[in-house]
């Protein structure tokens, strides 16, 4: 009699091992909740995961990184929304000041308030911070090359520098009805300071009445001051270039006021040749110093905001005076640019923080949807796994109940020995 007594012990050794082993790894994935939990249980799955990894964590500290942003953006527009309101209150002062009810007294109070409003609009352009970055100094705007301010109006197509002054015609083409006897007067700001220029219609013989003065006699007379570097006509537009560069050349508020020998302002021709709009922007040199947001998980995925210069100086209002009436008139002209300029940059913040909430949402989604794709791949299926750890725990127990019963066999051996 032959019994293989050590075949049998040996193959069911084997496979006690086998199921305890593949009993241990079930045990193993769901203690730890992952279906990889090393290399060897999936080398092609685990670089996937962790590159989705990579993704994932990215994607939450750019939506993280959007929010300081927002942060940022509201830090400067909320300085900016007080900037309107002490604007708002010095045209207000300026309205008031253009009336003659106020005796010289009463305007140089008004013009107290007026610098004093201008100086607190220039230490929040300089002293607005974030994060101990300013923001409305210019430090955190687009690099830029020093500009010289020009200012045009553009005239009705048919007029021209050679146009004689009885000719000129409105945006309709109506006549404005300029006569002997008027008088032209071009006012501006510059620094603060008002400047003006007048051009008077002759009336007497000999002298040059509207039908011999031309539209470039204006521009030759606003050109006499020395803030104008030239006045000239180019087609049907009148182009006014400062004679300093960057803001501090600035040409604020201009306006060409026409009034009949009696005095009464025509409005008409007044409005026809002061439309004036900023063809070139006056700026100051500067390195680019805009924020560059990481708004993406990958390298180059940025948005790039500028913070521009809100300082009172830039805006053409510190030292604004209003200590006449005619000053008074100017400043008007210039708090409605200023109130312009500010309003286009809060537009401008406000836009890009309405940007950044959606980038935020977006940011969220694409998290959400791959951390779910990572799951698939890296976490376990509990269920199956729980599954296929009772039947490697019943193969692993029936694998010991055999081995006991192979380990019995050579018992057999001792009867024939009897």
């Amino acid at each position: 009699m032959r019994i293989n007594h050590n075949i049998a012990a040996l193959n069911t050794y084997r496979q006690l091992n086998s199921a305890a082993g593949a009993q241990s790894k079930s045990m193993e994935k769901l203690s730890s909740g992952l279906r990889i939990n090393r290399a060897g249980d999936d080398a092609a799955g685990l670089a996937i995961s962790e590159k989705m990894r990579g993704q994932i964590r990215g994607l939450d500290q750019a939506s993280k990184n959007s929010q300081d942003a927002i942060s940022m953006i509201q830090t400067a527009e909320g300085a900016l929304n007080e900037t309107h309101s002490i604007l708002q209150r010095m045209r207000e002062l300026a309205v008031q000041s253009s009336n003659d009810t106020n005796t010289t007294e009463d305007r140089s109070n008004i013009q107290d308030e007026i610098n004093q409003l201008g100086e607190e609009i220039q230490r929040i352009g300089e002293q607005t911070e974030f994060n101990t970055k300013k923001l409305l100094n210019g430090d955190m705007g687009a690099g830029q090359a020093t500009e010289t301010h020009v200012v045009s109006n553009s005239l009705h197509s048919t007029m021209a520098g050679t146009t004689t002054l009885d000719s000129l015609v409105d945006a309709n083409g109506n006549n404005v009805g300029l006569a002997n006897g008027d008088t032209i007067t071009a006012t501006w700001s510059v620094g603060g300071t008002q400047y003006s220029k007048t051009l008077t219609i002759g009336t007497t013989a000999g002298t040059d009445t509207a039908a011999d003065l031309t539209l470039s006699d204006i521009a030759d007379t606003i050109a006499t001051d020395g803030t104008i570097d030239t006045a000239a006509f180019t087609g049907n537009k009148l182009d006014i270039t400062a004679t300093a560069a960057g803001t501090a050349g600035q040409i604020n508020g201009l306006s060409i006021e026409v009034k009949s020998s009696a005095g009464v302002r025509k409005e008409a021709a007044s409005n026809a040749l002061s439309n004036f709009s900023t063809t070139t922007e006056a700026k100051d040199v500067r390195a680019d110093g805009s924020a560059d947001f990481q708004i993406g998980s990958n390298q180059g995925q940025t948005l790039n905001l500028s913070f521009e210069d809100m300082r009172a100086d830039t805006l053409g209002v510190r030292n604004l005076q209003v200590s006449t009436k005619s000053q008074a008139g100017t400043a008007i002209s210039v708090l409605d640019e200023a109130i312009q300029k500010v309003s286009k940059e809060r537009s401008k913040l406000g836009a890009n923080q309405n940007r950044l909430e959606h980038t935020i949402n977006n940011l969220n989604t694409s998290s959400e949807n791959l951390t779910a794709a990572e799951s698939r791949i890296r976490d376990v299926d509990m269920a199956k796994e729980m599954m296929e750890q009772t039947k490697n725990s019943i193969l692993s127990q029936a694998a010991q109940a055999m081995l006991a019963q192979a380990n019995q066999q050579p018992q057999g051996v001792l009867q024939l020995l009897r």
